[in-house]
């Protein structure tokens, strides 16, 4: 099993920035994907970013390339996500995820087999 929780959601501006954060705890996959992905109300689930074990390999969506960064600290066990140039279309939950495998698949949420419980990040305009 694999733990996940989320932390760093909040309040914060257009243009603003935000670091969210993923501790991870238990079973951990040394080849393996992290990723992060989003939900607005009344919207699907949406890939965000995603990393493989060693840090060397990233996606990220099209909607925040250039804006957010994903990276990860193995000696921590931690994933975050830094969101600049924040906008309001940015406003969801944002969910850490954790697979067994990383390929190009790792952008599909179906692939995931353990999330945190969410963290809300909020872009007022």
């Amino acid at each position: 099993q694999v733990q996940l929780r989320e932390s760093g959601g909040g309040l914060v501006q257009a243009g603003g920035s935000l670091r969210l954060s993923c501790a991870a705890s238990g079973r951990t996959f040394s080849s393996g994907a992290m990723g992060w992905f989003r939900q607005a109300p009344g919207k699907e689930r949406e890939f965000v970013a995603a990393i493989n074990w060693s840090g060397t390999g990233t996606y990220s969506a099209d909607s925040v390339k250039g804006r957010f960064t994903i990276s990860r600290d193995n000696a921590k066990n931690t994933v975050d996500l830094q969101m600049n140039s924040l906008k309001p279309e940015d406003t969801a939950v944002y969910y850490c995820a954790a697979a067994p495998l990383w390929y190009s698949g790792s952008v599909d949420a179906r692939n995931y087999n353990y999330w945190g419980q969410g963290t809300q990040v909020t872009v007022s305009s």
